[in-house]
């Protein structure tokens, strides 16, 4: 198995605070992993980390061979579009292209049909034309991934990517995340709340804790852990 990416004694901290702390894992292509924890955790900080947004205050994350933080495709929380947004759902997904073309003023053919392969994928292709105010939530968020889907090359970033969506919505969207990892070998690193799914749909668990004990490793050694029993009593 390849390595994908490796942090190494992560640290960074807000306004003075240390907020993540020596924090290391490694991911192999391929790897599901489901970042669990409280509010405060560092969960925000170590995705702002990882697509180098937030500098590091120690410590080292490592990419393979033709990965750089710019192919990450990354899915934000979710957001209404609603008010204020013109853009047609084939502009935004096609948006995602933007660090493969770099300084071109226009896309090419070969972006163009990625675009395209994306949204039909996610079975969006009949809305490319409608604006992102028309959309449903969970409408909104598969054009959400199909950009993160234009973006990456090995490696999706998801951000608690049901947050907001109803029940129906909710599985259709953790149905497509395994697709894509499943069937395409796509690298999922995946910030969640629902500690159950976490532990049924990924293949490595992160969970980060306030007071430096996290725990990195599979969904067996989490539950058999105490920071396993601890978030799922929690979670019934």
């Amino acid at each position: 198995m390849k390595t994908i990416i490796e942090c190494k004694d992560l640290s960074a901290s807000y306004d003075g605070m240390k907020v993540l702390n020596s924090l290391s894992f490694s991911l192999n292509e391929g790897d599901y992993m489901c970042i669990l924890g409280e509010n405060g955790s560092g969960k925000s900080t170590l995705v702002k980390c990882l697509l180098g947004i937030k500098p590091l205050d120690g410590g080292k994350i490592t990419m393979c061979e033709g990965l750089s933080q710019k192919d990450i495709g990354y899915l934000p929380q979710h957001t209404n579009l609603q008010n204020g947004f013109p853009a047609t759902v084939s502009e935004v997904v096609i948006s995602g292209c933007l660090g493969r073309r770099g300084f071109r003023p226009f896309y090419s053919s070969e972006e163009k049909k990625i675009a395209k392969a994306a949204m039909e994928r996610l079975g969006i292709a009949d809305l490319a034309k409608r604006s992102c105010r028309e959309l449903s939530g969970g409408q909104q968020q598969r054009m959400l991934l199909a950009r993160a889907m234009c973006a990456a090359k090995k490696l999706l970033l998801l951000d608690e990517p049901v947050n907001g969506l109803d029940p129906a919505a909710q599985e259709e969207m953790y149905s497509l995340i395994q697709e894509l990892n499943r069937k395409d070998g796509m690298t999922v690193i995946m910030v969640s709340h629902d500690v159950v799914r976490a532990v049924d749909c990924s293949n490595r668990i992160l969970c980060l804790c306030s007071n430096d004990h996290s725990f990195f490793g599979t969904p067996e050694e989490y539950l058999n852990s105490h920071l396993g029993s601890k978030f799922l009593g929690e979670s019934k």
